[in-house]
């Protein structure tokens, strides 16, 4: 029996009930682990819920129980269950960690009085036998005729069950009498303080179970076994289905504790258009995609939560009756562009994201072509799967239904077939192209058009041209010429030509620490990410972006008195975020929760950010011969807010979730707003304002007196302590300070000792208020590669930068950071930051 026979609303509320942080699951035995059989001696459990409660038991924060009417002993001997598996007996006076108290002599006494009496009883009945325990004795008339079996029942009920301090338990076909408390309720509280659950499950068939049920609260579930009154919350059938309701336990359980099995970041392979992006499997898989914005909520979101979350997947259908399908031969982006091919032995899927389209719709096209008979499921999961939806099959492909933006397939000739999981539809489908009959399919979101929309070619066509006729704008370096060229065509991926704006990375909550809780979204615009992308992609002879991204810059600030009271980032609009939020739904990618929706760095202090905003503004000029007006107007306006804010403290580069302090990066960066201003100034026939040049070595003379620390001997994180920061680094980058002193040279030496670590360097060490760890950045390397460059240490410089080189994906993308240890990538992929670190030492090495 599959999951898929339970309703609808028990799969719900179990699926909740996955995602307590510590889970209490505990059932009976006779009726519910084990089925009814005449002689009890023999009531095996099913194979099928022992390997449920011994997976379960494995699981962390999982508890497991069996609570019984049997005596405890014999619970054991009979159920084999193993060790991991709570066992209580005579319901809940015997519990396998020890018997709760002994008995007082009057029990005791009492206890040898019931036996006598009972065997009196039932003396010479047919098919009516006594069970003894520790503290009870239990009378059993399953296999007794039914007029003796009430008999027997109704001379114990007014005999000994009568007697003083004689507890009673009635159940089926049986009477139990003990000489202390005795209730299933009881042991289900004692289980539940003793190991702190936040909830619990309890099944149970038996009249004694409800006791048990009486006890269940809040997010608790219930479920009675067969017929009959009962306080439990839902009902099923039989003892085959608590085993598939304890499966689908476990399985939800494992799955919200540990993700999905999931694929490694950097074989994550990004699509993109002027306004959206999309990331595949190496199996081509759909795995991420929002809409109608790359920072709106997912329809996609397998990446961080399975494929409950949303897929859209194609795979070769497995032949000769296996399972698994083949896996690929290879994904790459065909040269140029961001059109991807995934190839199988006689199969090709290539996916992109159409241009040309309304601004307001995410059209994906993926063509199927080849000669081996493909799968098909398409499972959208809109608002991060917290909305049901409903697929509706039509001659033109298929309609999603119940969704506030509208969804189609364009997939003519295509015959879907719809299940349903109780709460979402998917549509499954298996096509057999040809090598002369490719199969097209269009998820169209945004519009409700199941009419053609062009020929595939004429679509892959603009595609096609988008990209490389841009590309063949660009002046590359010779060093790794093609894995410069994928650089600059995932940062042109993360822009949005439509706003200008830029995002720092195509995900949200890929974790900095698998397991862990460093986990955030960057699909959004900082100010520094932006200009440092803008500024990247200007150097390689590409000015649209940059001046795309000053004039989002410049509508920004139309709303604001000024530029001293910028926020860190904002939407890709340029409006501000709304509050961060979790999304508890979703176990993350491999288990790292949370997942999370917004940041709260937009309420920072980075006073960084007007640095590299004005140093693009100093490219782009160079690159075009000029200066915009209102570029400009901006550059004195950063001027202006550094001169108010520079001697503030902030949060940093790095956004830490702590106090501020005046750091060190953050100073250098206000130094360069006023450096690059009179540098345009000078250049360009501008005129500065007189008091820029001795503000500049103002702040220059305090970097110099109060970032230095002679004991570390080196530039450190701040002026407050003796902490070590990558970002320090640009003391010496920025020029600050001339490359040959003495001091930056020292510095060079204490990062690389403290902070990198064989392939990767770290933004720092301390302590910076979050729990675990994370992985080195590579944009760190990358300045610490501009560093040797600068103090003569070329060797040093290409070796570094060939470890970075060799983190990259199979088709060329960068994650954030790199786990040195594991050897995997980690944080949001692909980050904006790793490739303009690539694409800037790559130019220097082939300078």
């Amino acid at each position: 029996m599959t999951a898929e026979a339970l309703p609808a609303e028990l799969r719900r509320v179990i699926v909740q009930l996955a995602r307590t942080p510590r889970l209490l699951v505990a059932c009976d035995y006779d009726g519910t682990l084990a089925p009814i059989v005449a002689d009890p001696t023999q009531a095996k459990p099913l194979p099928e819920s022992v390997h449920a409660l011994r997976s379960l038991a494995a699981l962390p924060a999982t508890t497991t129980a069996v609570i019984s009417g049997r005596a405890l002993r014999d619970l054991a001997t009979l159920s084999r269950l193993p060790a991991e598996v709570y066992l209580v007996g005579s319901h809940g006076s015997e519990f396998d960690v020890g018997f709760v108290h002994e008995l007082e002599p009057d029990a005791t006494q009492l206890r040898t009085e019931l036996q006598i009496g009972l065997q009196d009883i039932v003396r010479g009945k047919p098919g009516v036998t006594l069970e003894a325990k520790p503290a009870s004795v239990a009378v059993h008339v399953r296999r007794a005729e039914p007029a003796v079996a009430e008999a027997v029942l109704e001379t114990v009920r007014t005999g000994p069950a009568a007697w003083e301090g004689v507890q009673v338990t009635e159940g089926k076909a049986v009477i139990e009498l003990a000489v202390v408390q005795t209730d299933k309720g009881n042991a289900l509280d004692a289980l539940r303080h003793q190991v702190g659950a936040t909830a619990a499950i309890f099944l149970g068939d038996d009249v004694t179970d409800e006791k048990a049920f009486a006890r269940l609260h809040g997010p608790d579930l219930g479920i009675k076994v067969g017929d009959g009154d009962t306080l439990a919350h839902y009902r099923i059938g039989s003892t085959t289905e608590v085993a598939t309701v304890l499966a689908f336990l476990m399985e939800e359980r494992r799955t919200w504790l540990y993700g999905e099995q999931a694929p490694p970041i950097e074989r994550l392979t990004m699509l993109s258009n002027e306004r959206t992006v999309g990331l595949l499997t190496p199996d081509a898989r759909l795995t991420w995609m929002c809409h109608p914005g790359p920072d709106s909520a997912a329809v996609f979101a397998d990446l961080l939560g399975g494929p409950s979350a949303g897929h859209f997947t194609i795979r070769p259908q497995g032949g000769n009756g296996a399972q698994r399908s083949p896996l690929p031969l290879g994904q790459r982006y065909v040269p140029n562009t961001m059109i991807v091919e995934t190839r199988w032995s006689r199969l090709l899927v290539t996916d992109y994201l159409a241009h040309g389209t309304d601004s307001h719709r995410t059209d994906l096209v993926r063509v199927i072509s080849g000669s081996t008979r493909t799968a098909v499921e398409f499972a959208p999961r809109p608002e991060f799967g917290q909305v049901p939806v409903r697929l509706t099959a039509e001659a033109g492909g298929l309609r999603v239904q119940g969704t506030s933006e509208p969804m189609v397939v364009y997939s003519p000739g295509v015959q879907w077939e719809i299940t349903s999981d109780g709460m979402h539809e998917s549509a499954h489908a298996v096509v057999d192209p040809t090598d002369d009959s490719p199969i097209v399919l269009e998820l169209r979101c945004g519009t409700e058009d199941l009419s053609p929309a062009g020929t595939e070619l004429e679509r892959r066509g603009e595609a096609d041209r988008y990209w490389s006729e841009w590309m063949r704008t660009l002046s590359l370096p010779d060093v790794e010429h093609d894995l410069v060229a994928r650089s600059a065509l995932t940062l042109r991926g993360l822009c949005n030509s439509d706003t200008g704006g830029i995002m720092a990375a195509a995900t949200t909550s890929l974790p900095e620490e698998i397991g862990g809780v460093r986990n955030w979204d960057y699909r959004y615009c900082w100010l520094r990410d932006g200009a440092m992308t803008a500024q990247a992609l200007v150097t390689l002879g590409s000015t649209a972006e940059a001046e795309a991204f000053l004039n989002w810059l410049h509508r920004v600030l139309e709303t604001l008195p000024g530029p001293e009271r910028l926020h860190p980032l904002y939407t890709l609009q340029g409006t501000g975020l709304g509050p961060e939020a979790v999304i508890d739904s979703l176990p993350g990618y491999a288990g790292s929760r949370p997942v999370r929706v917004g940041n709260l760095a937009d309420q920072q202090v980075q006073l960084d950010v007007f640095g590299p905003v004005v140093e693009l503004i100093a490219h782009l000029a160079q690159a075009t011969g000029r200066v915009r007006d209102v570029d400009w107007d901006l550059v004195k306006a950063m001027a202006e807010a550094v001169s108010h804010r520079w001697f503030e403290p902030d949060h940093g580069i790095w956004e830490e979730r702590d106090v501020p302090r005046h750091h060190v990066y953050s100073k250098v960066m206000c130094w360069v707003t006023l450096d690059r201003a009179l540098k345009l100034a000078t250049a360009y026939g501008r005129v500065a304002d007189s008091s820029w040049e001795p503000l500049r070595d103002q702040i220059a003379q305090d970097v110099i007196k109060n970032g230095w620390h002679p004991d570390v001997q080196a530039f450190t994180t701040a002026y407050e302590g003796s902490d070590l920061d990558a970002a320090s680094l640009h003391v010496g980058l920025s020029g600050l300070i001339d490359p040959s002193d003495e001091r930056f040279h020292a510095t060079v030496t204490a990062i690389e000792a403290e902070l990198r670590s064989g392939s990767t360097v770290y933004r720092y060490r301390r302590d910076d208020g979050l729990p675990g760890d994370e992985g080195g950045f590579h944009l760190c390397a990358a300045w610490l590669i501009e560093a040797y460059l600068l103090i003569g240490r070329r060797t040093e410089a290409e070796e570094l930068f060939q470890q970075i080189v060799d983190t990259a994906g199979p088709t060329g993308l960068l994650s954030e950071e790199y786990d040195p240890i594991a050897e995997r990538s980690l944080g949001n992929h692909p980050q904006a930051y790793s490739h303009l670190g690539l694409i800037r030492c790559a130019q220097l090495l082939s300078a």
